[in-house]
């Protein structure tokens, strides 16, 4: 008896995935052009967990601290709805983040540390960071 599997030839093609338009505002995750961010702190222990970042061509983002563990990376799920939060209320990046930096008591694991507020060159120097480098 013939496999009824191979009778379709669609089984042969590869699987493709492609973006559709639409799904939850967001800031692009990536610049080359200059950012500033801050840096997210536990709230029970004052370890790291991360830094957020934002440029005004329209990109934010969080980054979690490597050495962090998995809290830190959890951690950025906290943050990145409210970044989606402040896109879908039409923030500039640099708003959103000056926002986010205003209100020290929030809801997740973490909260901004008081006096991290800084410039870097673009993304990638935050993402270095991170990865304690």
């Amino acid at each position: 008896m013939a496999d009824p599997r191979s009778a379709n030839p669609r089984f042969a093609e590869d699987l493709q995935f492609r973006e559709k338009p639409g799904g939850p505002a967001r800031y692009q995750d990536w610049t080359e052009n200059p950012v500033q961010y801050f840096t997210v702190v536990d709230k029970e222990n004052g370890s790291i967990l991360g830094h957020l970042w934002a440029g005004d061509e329209d990109a934010a983002a969080y980054e979690p601290r490597e050495s962090g563990g998995p809290r830190a990376v959890n951690e950025g799920g906290f943050w990145i709805r409210r970044l989606r939060d402040a896109k879908k209320r039409c923030l500039l990046p640099s708003q959103a983040l000056a926002e986010l930096y205003g209100t020290p008591e929030t809801a997740g694991k973490g909260r901004p540390l008081p006096g991290s507020l800084a410039d870097a060159p673009n993304a990638a120097a935050v993402e270095a960071l991170a990865k304690g480098a």
